[in-house]
């Protein structure tokens, strides 16, 4: 039975009727749960229980649930967190990270969280915002005396008070998520004491983490014992073990030994050890062992289930929409309307979601202490878990309704009598453009879910965007009467696109001008010099543009017809607008020579200051920083590229005789010349700007960023060594090539384990040397390294721009190449060890660590190449700065009916999605690496105009635009992207720029 001791409970009881499921596995009971909760991320929870011997153990899934619980009538298992990851960024789904912040509150009340007054009264705050609402005196501190979240509150109440005033606006996801974000931080986050003592008698305790076994001593970490440095665990008797690896520079003995209350002690603390490493480390599931014919040694115990890279591969690739998770205070109803959870990055996935004016049933408050009692047969079945309990490994769908509409958008399992009918009273109706398709709940396909998806999912590379349709779809006749309504001269749609592209621009000044500003210029770490030169560089601009965009705006207006019609006929031209404010814009071209000051003083300020640094990295992870902060630097200097662009294609559109050829011919001509001037100085800057961009993504490299140094690609090679082939990120520069692997830290930077210096380095295919499809060999002057890439198309452009690299390394003095660290030897990585699997009580290990969800930096072209394995250059980072474009389209799922509206912005390799053009933040993201542009075909019954199809594997979107020309600029633009240029676009030495 689900309960707990507060009132507003709920129940439900688990029955096995038949005597192969009272043999049923501990798998059964706890999907069962999972699937009454739809939930999706179970594996991250476990069902625990108080054995024989009175300590509390995780229901072990494989074995028989009989097995395990002697008196089940009479034991209570309480569903719990299980695994704590380092970030809660890595939970993709706001149902998962709610739980999360039930356990945090639960740990809080308990006095198992430990922390200081001032994180508790901040840990309360959030809890009371989820539950009450925005901050009010009285209600407040009432609730606080009626209330109890941490142990000896009283003295503490002002100080929450406090806290939460701070507060005002959160909702019940916001706060969870905040209070996730501090509780991660506590050094007791997570951690479940065993206590032990050492040699001396000394008393400890022992816990397990994501990152390995810790020692604690009263409520201090006194030591840490990595993975990669555990080379077993084992225990005999009432002794537990850990050997480690052979470190000469450690003076750590080899094998530590701690003495725990008994064997039973030894074996429930080393199996929780085998299950997180498992988890957190291996890729997946480790399979069992071969039982012995004769003789046994050791535990065969092992971990059971998918590892947290299945867990985040699975939620992230899967077609099925799923019903949001979504809900309102629980105590005092929040009247304001739900906001997107915020994310460490700037991207967001909000929900499918029907029409928002359908009720929803009522909120209820699902409390923390989440208990199952495992009922004898005998006990009557009239309760249920839920309509579609499964019955000999299927669904049972007697209900009149189906799971889809018991809604797993009302946060809380509803009352026993609903359950028992299978209906739901007020169940909200899914508006018709909804498609259905079979969902999974837990990873078992269960149940029938709608095409939603869960509001606050954190983006990702291979994560495309699951949009609200609430609101947007619109019918075909009304867009075919808007249609006819508008101009169909082309002239008139590269107007509009020099609009649309305005608006966009405006937004990224905006986001330097106004957002920065705040968020940074306010702060005393803030040099006045570094304040001063971006105050007086983009003001300016700012103001002249919002002026611009307002003529554009108003003529744009005549040409349509929407106002002044009878003096619409000299009003359908642009070239006259575009001439006046070109002319207007030269006065400010110091401005513009400005931008590559303002990144200079950045970057200097940033090294001088860690307060800043820090400043600038938290600004870089808000939503409104939907690209990195040097870009919106650059931005003046991408913007009259634009221009030129837009007046080029008037002049080529435009006979002569035109009335408005010569204004745009005059305006060509004037952008021209600014352009040409800016031109060097933007090619430097560009380049200057990756490597600062890949020095955020790189450890282990001290001086990237020199004089001199000029990147030229990057992307993802197999390098082949003594254990296969292995995937390795390859940086090239103008004198080096650095391979790294995916690291293990809390913003999954890219770790260094080696460099080729350019110079005396051959290079030669090595596809029949080795047997390996794709092989080329680099023989270095001090090592050879074979590595293979994904395709011919690749190891291709690869070899190209490593042999332009060669040839002009040696008629140039490049920097020097001496990048890398002191505590990188023998170019190896610690990772790349793997815990030693043994037979007797030892961990079974992968040698493989796991590549985790990047909860920062993990929107950036790194991550997207090493996850869709393909590699981008300077010049594609080039063609997609100048491709920039955005505007309206309408787009369509592969198996929904209606077309939604969405305001669309390409940039930086990626399809930004918002919901109109006055959005301050996207609400999703795309990156197109790897993602093929087609039209589709006859068979997929798409019988409209310009309409053209994006996919990668099994993501299918189809987008439509309004006229051939904008069809055309947008199936330009997505194939710079998609189809990556060959070629390398290299600065000669008189461009390199200096610092």
């Amino acid at each position: 039975m689900i309960a707990s001791d507060e009132e507003d409970c709920e129940f439900f009881v688990v029955v096995f009727p038949s005597c192969s499921q009272q043999k049923a596995s501990g798998k059964v009971l706890f999907d069962l749960v999972c699937s009454h909760m739809n939930l999706i991320e179970g594996d991250y929870f476990g069902l625990e229980f108080q054995n024989h011997q009175k300590m509390m153990v995780w229901l072990d899934h494989i074995k028989p649930i009989i097995k395990q619980l002697r008196r089940p009538k009479h034991t209570i298992l309480r569903f719990a967190v299980k695994f704590f990851p380092p970030d809660h960024a890595q939970l993709l789904e706001e149902l998962t990270r709610y739980l999360f912040a039930l356990q945090i509150k639960q740990d809080l009340s308990s006095g198992r969280l430990t922390c200081n007054d001032s994180s508790a009264a901040l840990l309360v705050s959030h809890v009371i915002q989820s539950e009450i609402g925005d901050f009010e005196e009285s209600q407040c501190r009432s609730h606080l005396l009626n209330n109890n979240y941490i142990p000896d509150q009283m003295p503490l109440i002002d100080k929450i008070m406090e806290f939460h005033s701070k507060n005002k606006g959160h909702t019940p996801a916001e706060s969870d998520y905040q209070l996730l974000e501090v509780a991660r931080r506590l050094d007791m986050y997570g951690i479940r004491l065993h206590p032990a003592k050492d040699r001396e008698g000394t008393r400890l305790a022992l816990a397990v983490a994501h990152a390995g076994v810790l020692v604690i001593q009263g409520q201090t970490k006194i030591n840490a014992f990595n993975w990669s440095k555990v080379r077993k665990l084992s225990f005999k008797r009432k002794r537990f073990l850990i050997k480690l690896r052979p470190d000469l520079n450690s003076s750590c003995q080899d094998t530590l030994e701690f003495l725990m209350a008994s064997r039973d002690c030894c074996k429930v603390f080393w199996k929780i050890c085998v299950e997180y490493h498992a988890f957190f480390r291996l890729f997946e599931e480790p399979k069992p062992k071969p039982k012995p014919v004769l003789f046994t040694r050791g535990s065969s115990f092992r971990f059971s289930g998918r590892t947290q890279k299945q867990v985040i591969d699975y939620v992230r690739e899967s077609e099925f929409k799923k019903i949001p998770f979504e809900r309102k205070h629980s105590r005092v109803q929040h009247n304001s309307r739900l906001s997107p959870l915020p994310s460490p990055c700037h991207h967001e996935v909000p929900t499918e979601s029907g029409d928002p004016r359908v009720d929803s049933p009522p909120r209820r408050h699902w409390k923390e202490s989440v208990l199952v009692s495992v009922e004898d047969p005998s006990v009557s079945r009239t309760t249920r878990a839920s309509p579609s309990h499964q019955r000999n490994g299927h669904d049972d769908r007697t209900g009149s309704v189906s799971r889809a509409e018991e809604t797993r958008s009302s946060t809380r399992p509803t009352n026993p009598e609903h359950l028992s009918t299978g209906v739901l009273p007020n169940s909200p109706r899914l508006s018709a453009s909804s498609g259905h398709s079979h969902g999974m709940v837990n990873g078992q396909k269960s149940l029938e879910l709608c095409s939603h998806s869960p509001n606050g999912r954190q983006p990702s590379p291979l994560t495309s965007p699951l949009l609200n349709d609430a609101g947007s779809i619109r019918t075909d006749d009304e867009d075919e009467v808007r249609r006819k309504r508008f101009p169909t001269d082309r002239a008139y749609f590269i107007a509009k696109e020099l609009l649309t592209t305005e608006r966009t621009y405006l937004k990224d000044l905006e986001v330097v001008t106004v957002s920065f500003q705040s968020a940074v210029g306010q702060d005393e770490a803030t040099p006045e010099s570094l304040k001063n030169t971006v105050f007086s560089t983009f003001e300016p601009l700012h103001k002249f543009h919002t002026g611009f965009l307002k003529e554009v705006e108003q003529r744009l207006a005549l040409w349509e017809g929407r106002s002044n019609a009878h003096i619409k006929g000299d009003s359908q031209r642009i070239g006259d607008v575009m001439l006046k404010n070109l002319q207007a814009l030269k006065p400010l071209t110091a401005n513009l020579h400005k931008q590559s000051e303002v990144l200079l003083e950045l970057e200097k300020a940033c090294r001088a200051s860690r307060r800043l640094e820090g400043l600038c990295r938290d600004f870089e992870l808000q939503k409104v920083c939907y690209v990195p902060l040097n870009v919106f630097i650059l931005r003046p200097l991408h913007r009259l590229n634009h221009y030129k662009q837009i007046l080029e294609r008037l002049c080529k559109h435009y006979p002569a005789t035109h009335v408005d050829f010569r204004d745009c011919r005059a305006a060509l001509a004037d952008v021209s010349e600014v352009v040409e001037q800016l031109q060097g100085s933007l090619i430097k800057m560009e380049n200057f700007q990756k490597l600062l961009e890949l020095k955020k993504d790189l450890i282990g490299v001290d001086n990237l960023v020199v004089p001199g140094r000029e990147f030229i690609r990057l992307g993802c090679l197999s390098k082949l060594s003594g254990k296969g082939l292995q995937q390795r990120m390859f940086f090239l520069f103008n004198d080096v090539i650095l391979y790294t692997s995916r690291g293990m830290t809390a913003t999954n930077q890219f770790k260094m384990h080696g460099q080729l210096p350019l110079h005396g380095m051959t290079i030669r295919e090595s596809e029949d040397e080795w047997g390996v499809p794709h092989a080329f060999t680099l023989v270095g002057q001090q090592q050879s390294v074979v590595v293979a890439a994904s395709s011919l198309t690749e190891m291709e452009k690869w070899m190209e721009d490593i042999k332009m690299a060669i040839e002009m390394v040696k008629t140039s003095n490049g920097p020097s190449s001496d990048l890398l660290t002191s505590n990188l030897i023998d170019n190896k990585c610690p990772e790349d060890s793997s815990v030693e699997a043994e037979s007797e009580d030892d961990i079974t290990a992968s040698r493989t660590s796991l590549e985790r969800p990047a909860p920062h930096r993990g929107n950036t072209m790194v991550h997207v190449c090493w996850h869709r394995n393909t590699s981008v250059s300077m010049v594609d980072f080039s063609i997609a700065v100048e491709n920039q474009l955005s505007g309206n389209l309408l787009r369509k799922f592969k198996n929904s009916n209606g077309w939604q509206k969405l305001w669309v912005v390409f940039t930086n390799f990626s399809l930004f999605f918002y919901k109109s053009h006055q959005d301050d933040y996207p609400l999703a993201s795309l990156p197109l690496l790897g993602y093929s542009v087609t039209i589709p075909s006859e068979s997929e019954n798409i019988h409209k105009d310009y309409v053209f199809k994006l996919h990668f594997k099994s993501h299918v979107y189809y987008f439509r635009s309004e006229s051939e020309y904008t069809f055309e600029r947008w199936m330009e633009v997505i194939r710079s992207a998609t189809v990556p240029s060959s070629g390398t676009r290299v600065l000669n030495s008189k461009e390199s720029h200096t610092h």
